[in-house]
């Protein structure tokens, strides 16, 4: 039996699940596919800048979000490994919320609209048709078919699907250095609406204070300079602590929560955006914010509220799909080109010896240059 949708979207995470409840919400029946089971931790500074919560409140799901009591979040604070430190007054109230209870409201919210959620579910290839796309799934060792109007891909980077993606050569500069990222949430930690960073010699570590008043710590490393010693996620993150004598006596009484780790790797932290490869790609699917900017989850939800107008346009026949990936695309460089070109620069130079202790001590006697650079990696407030 083959199932007929109007709109199929790869990936369930933020960007995959708003634009499945957006383009339910105007009637179209959508199908959204994920291979994960949910809800699930994930690695994420867990960090909602105030741009994300405009365009939440744009979206209607604000007060979703709000009811699930996330901390309040006004400044963050750098600290270098020496000890010199700088903080920076945030543009306004950000919030700090775990992925595992994000993604379960955006899940419901999208079920609300009439979204067909299917997690555990494979998609083993999508073909073309004279008219849409047919997509063959596995879910629980079945296949099943879907026959479908159009296709979105919201499912990562890096997540190989038969006739998602053209062959093309997709990474834009090259990394030089591997890198993972480790997360867990702990109790025991008092933070007062502070993002904290701790840089040291192989990575950095951000600690996020998110619900129930616990904390999200979650690292950035590079392979080669942690290939010694205990290799778990929490060893990686004791290691990491090891590096940094404030950070160790930051979290000294701190007590993981056991079932919270998670980890990535290969992290890639510059790759050239791809909007548009076959079909339209949301998130990390389309492009790659370096970690150090913290406004990843912002860009994702952006790239999909530009997508949902464009997509119910093209099934309404009010414009072509050379027309759609043409004004979609132009719409993600315009307003990511400048973020992206400052987090990577931002990302660089904060990890070359020495040069962190120059921009610390710049920001430090230059009034508003901080507020300025954070601003050069945020996405502009948008009416749309």
């Amino acid at each position: 039996m083959t199932h007929s949708y109007d709109v199929a979207v790869i990936g369930a995470g933020i960007a995959g699940s708003v634009m499945a409840k957006s383009l339910a919400d105007h009637g179209w029946d959508t199908v959204l596919f994920d291979r994960k089971a949910f809800p699930r931790h994930k690695v994420c500074g867990e960090f909602l800048s105030p741009e994300t919560l405009t365009m939440f409140r744009k979206l209607g799901l604000r007060e979703a979000i709000s009811a699930l009591k996330p901390s309040r979040i006004h400044r963050t604070s750098l600290t270098l490994s020496r000890g010199k430190s700088l903080e920076i007054a945030l543009p306004g109230t950000a919030w700090g919320i775990s992925r595992y209870q994000l993604d379960a409201t955006l899940h419901h919210a999208a079920l609300r609209a009439g979204v067909q959620l299917q997690t555990e579910t494979t998609v083993l290839a999508v073909k073309p048709l004279e008219q849409g796309y047919f997509i063959s799934t596995r879910q629980r060792g079945e296949v099943h078919e879907y026959q479908v109007r159009a296709v979105i891909a919201a499912c990562g980077a890096t997540t190989p699907v038969s006739g998602l993606q053209s062959h093309t050569q997709r990474d834009g500069i090259p990394n030089k250095v591997g890198h993972l990222g480790v997360k867990s949430h702990y109790n025991g930690v008092t933070m007062n609406g502070v993002v904290e960073l701790y840089f040291f010699e192989g990575g950095y570590l951000g600690l996020s204070p998110i619900e129930g008043g616990q904390v999200n710590v979650a690292a950035l490393l590079e392979r080669e300079a942690f290939q010694q010693g205990d290799k778990s996620i929490l060893g990686l993150i004791e290691a990491a602590c090891a590096r940094h004598r404030k950070l160790s006596e930051r979290l000294s009484g701190a007590q993981p929560v056991l079932g919270t780790q998670a980890a990535v790797a290969p992290v890639k932290l510059t790759r050239k955006p791809v909007p548009w490869d076959m079909f339209p790609r949301l998130g990390d699917a389309a492009m790659m914010l370096p970690p150090l900017c913290g406004d990843g989850m912002s860009m994702a939800l952006r790239s999909a509220v530009l997508c949902a107008p464009l997509a119910s346009r093209y099934l309404k026949g009010q414009i072509s799909l050379a027309e759609w990936e043409r004004d979609y695309t132009a719409a993600i460089q315009r307003e990511f080109k400048g973020p992206l070109k400052w987090g990577q620069r931002l990302q660089g130079m904060l990890t070359v010896p020495y040069l962190p202790s120059v921009m610390l001590a710049a920001a430090t006697y230059t009034p508003g240059l901080a507020q300025r650079l954070v601003q050069a990696t945020r996405l502009k407030e948008t009416e749309y």
